[in-house]
């Protein structure tokens, strides 16, 4: 292990043994690789047994790269008996462990989002109320940022202050018995669970606590309350806490995120020893500088400044578009070219956006011009209705209590169980106060039915119980074949005869080689400490994965993706579009704090760029309404005076003597003879219509957009009206 090839701070963070330590980690300083250094070098120089290290991280994938580089760092012996996932993963594996102690069986199921959604619109029905008034997603959140904050049912409907607080109220008690009932846990579930374990369980406490002398956090400044006083519990007895993150990169408020959890780690631990990582080893000095002046603005934030040693690099580029289709063509056609050219490979390229909804026009675009791309939190796919359907059959054969797994599959492919028999089972299972799959076999309720019902109910539960004897004594590859076959499922999917019927049995079939490579991947492991079968590993592995975990960088493919989902990332070139305001920031962004939150997205976006940043917007945008007219982004004021040059000038070689010449690509720049007056994209006032932006300048003409209701407006260069804003 060689600590020379760190920085200082770096190798303060590393040297750093015992006690708290905040590292503030700038985009792209390291922060990766002060924390396996440190990990390797507690475990090799301190002699610090693995089993007393836990490094929580926020993806899968950030937790398998970390994994790998310790596996570098060390000798694989060395590091078995390290705890290293996400919250939700390491929270999986204590309840496995140590849960019957609040109640909580090992084999419980993890509710994914889609899994909370259907819970609470079954719910929604329960209590009569129309969800075209109260929306079950709105519901489900309300839940879900309740138990971000530890407010139990009981203390809610206590605060409950209007219709909507009251009916969240109603659900939330509701919500929480169909979990218990069907053993399951939805995703803060397993952050609250510990805490309560730690909380009430003097045992557990201790043990974990002991356990866990060293702890390591990532991404610090994305910690929810609940993870934060679960944090605390964990390292209150041997207090060292390293926590590593950025605040300038907190962008997850809407999950419960609060940045000022790693603003107050100072007062949490006075005696804290801070180290900034502020040496970028990503970007270009040209891009660092633009994204200082974007995310100084804001007002909570700590002092510090990203450098690099990268002095040089592609000036960053500013174009104002017609509007989004004309935003997605000059991209397309940059990106075209740059490869055509042999510079650049599809996976170069990311197209990054504020709202989902934008991916339109690229997505059209690229089809058009046959560029490769990847859409990036479209439907996952996992979320996709096959691959759920599957899992809920493993599912219910890890656990026959999941009612939700149950009625999602007990009728498909069909079995003459129809809607009817479905509401009996449900009557009588929550008048006894027993499962579904438990009613279904239960003589009493069988003697009320006919026997065509009786029977189809029946075989359905032999079914069940046939492949659950199967999976005790087979690989899960094997049973999920077995699923898949004596369900007939994977039949019956490929005789549907519709368009998407082959996609969706790629799909079934894919998901076995996803079993498959699971299989092999756990075999070079070690064990988990829960001792839990394979086939619980596997359905606790699929509902943590994320869609980020599945990117595959090497993928020759544009990259089109939402700014949340591209924190972690980088890219050779970015292209940041739809700088307008009321996308960035968004029109639902109104308090300080808010655009705080906007400012740091934005900031983000930009730092994901390696050697080259465009930033583009449009000057009209369609909307549900019709197309409207769009400002510039507020966030571009900060970027001074200098005109920038633009998409427009380095594809069409529009430059003028006052405008920089992008280094990269060269020889796409040229100087026209005779310099335009105006520029697109330069700020004009006209003497009657108002401040404009500048559109398209040629040789007789310049064509100006004005806000509101003025819109496009062209003038001859002759005598013309027009002066610089």
């Amino acid at each position: 292990m060689d600590l020379s090839t760190l920085n200082l701070e770096q190798l303060e963070a590393v040297l750093h043994k015992d006690g708290p330590l905040l590292v503030f980690a700038g985009a792209g300083s390291g922060k990766t690789r002060v924390i396996t250094y440190r990990i390797a070098h507690l475990i090799r120089e301190h002699g610090v047994p693995p089993r007393h290290i836990l490094a929580v991280t926020f993806t899968n994938k950030a937790a398998d790269e970390m994994k790998e580089r310790l596996n570098r760092l060390l000798d694989g012996r060395e590091a078995r008996g390290l705890w290293v996932g996400t919250f939700h993963a390491v929270c999986a594996r204590i309840l496995r462990e140590s849960g019957r102690a609040i109640d909580i069986p090992p084999n419980f199921v993890v509710y994914d989002d889609s899994d909370q959604l259907e819970v609470v619109r079954r719910v929604l029905i329960e209590l009569n109320i129309d969800e075209k008034q109260i929306g079950a997603r709105a519901v489900r959140n309300a839940i879900s940022r309740a138990k971000e904050r530890l407010i139990t049912p009981n203390a809610y409907r206590e605060t409950a202050s209007d219709y909507f607080e009251r009916v969240v109220a109603s659900v939330y008690e509701r919500y929480e018995t169909y979990l218990r009932a069907a053993h399951a846990l939805d995703f803060d579930d397993l952050i609250n669970k510990v805490i309560e374990l730690l909380e009430t369980q003097p045992h557990a406490r201790e043990r974990y606590q002991d356990q866990f002398r060293y702890i390591l956090v990532d991404e610090y400044q994305d910690v929810n309350y609940a993870q934060y006083v679960l944090t605390r519990l964990l390292a209150e007895k041997h207090r060292n806490l390293c926590v590593v993150g950025d605040d300038d990169q907190s962008i997850y408020a809407f999950r419960g995120a609060e940045v000022e959890l790693i603003l107050r780690f100072e007062k949490d631990f006075p005696d804290a020893k801070v180290i900034k990582l502020e040496r970028n080893y990503r970007s270009t000095q040209v891009i660092l500088d633009a994204a200082f002046k974007v995310v100084s603005e804001n007002r909570m934030r700590a002092p510090k400044r990203l450098w690099t040693e990268r002095q040089q690099g592609a000036p960053i580029t500013l174009t104002p578009a017609r509007d989004e289709e004309e935003e997605a063509r000059l991209i397309a056609d940059y990106i075209y070219r740059e490869v055509q050219r042999g510079r650049r490979r599809y996976g170069d390229f990311a197209v990054l956006y504020r709202t989902n909804a934008q991916s339109r026009a690229f997505e059209e675009r690229f089809m058009r011009e046959r560029i490769p791309y990847r859409l990036v939190g479209a439907l996952r796919f996992y979320d996709r209705k096959e691959v759920k359907d599957v899992l809920a059959y493993l599912r219910l054969l890890a656990n026959p209590d999941d009612s939700l797994s149950l009625l999602r599959i007990v009728n498909t492919p069909p079995r003459k169980i129809g809607q009817a028999t479905l509401k009996q089972v449900q009557t009588y299972a929550a008048e006894c106060g027993i499962s579904l799959y438990r009613a279904m076999y239960d003589p009493l309720l069988l003697q009320q039915l006919p026997a065509n019902t009786q029977n189809a109910l029946l075989s359905f539960v032999a079914l069940i119980e046939q492949l659950r004897e199967y999976a005790e004594t087979h690989t899960l590859t094997d049973t999920l074949k077995a699923v898949l076959h004596e369900t007939g499922y994977l039949a019956w999917v490929e005789q549907r005869g519709d368009p998407e019927a082959i996609d969706r049995a790629g799909n079934v079939r894919e998901l076995v080689n996803i079993a498959a490579r699971f299989e092999t991947r756990e075999a070079e492991q070690e064990p988990d400490a829960a001792e839990l079968s394979p086939l619980m590993r596997f359905l606790q592995y699929v509902s943590l994965v994320s869609d980020l975990d599945t990117l595959d960088e090497r993928e020759n493919q544009v990259v089109l993706m939402t700014l949340h989902a591209a924190k972690g990332l980088e890219f050779p070139v970015v292209f940041l579009a739809g700088l307008e305001q009321g996308l960035l920031p968004h029109a639902r962004s109104e308090e300080p704090r808010q655009i705080e939150e906007e400012r740091r997205l934005c900031y983000v976006g930009m730092t994901r760029a390696k050697d080259e940043l465009h930033l583009t917007y449009a000057l009209s945008r369609g909307a549900y309404e019709g197309r409207r007219t769009t400002l510039p982004s507020p966030f571009l004021r900060t970027l001074g005076d200098e005109p920038m040059p633009t998409l427009y000038q380095v594809l069409y070689g529009a430059a003028t003597p006052s405008t920089p010449k992008p280094s990269a690509p060269k020889q796409a720049v040229a100087r026209p003879a005779k310099p335009a007056p105006f520029l697109p994209g330069q700020r004009v006032r006209h003497p009657e219509l108002g401040t404009g932006i500048v559109v398209k300048s040629a040789e007789t003409v310049v064509t100006v957009m004005f806000p509101g209701g003025t819109g496009m407006r062209s003038f001859p260069l002759l005598n013309c009206p027009l002066e610089e804003a």
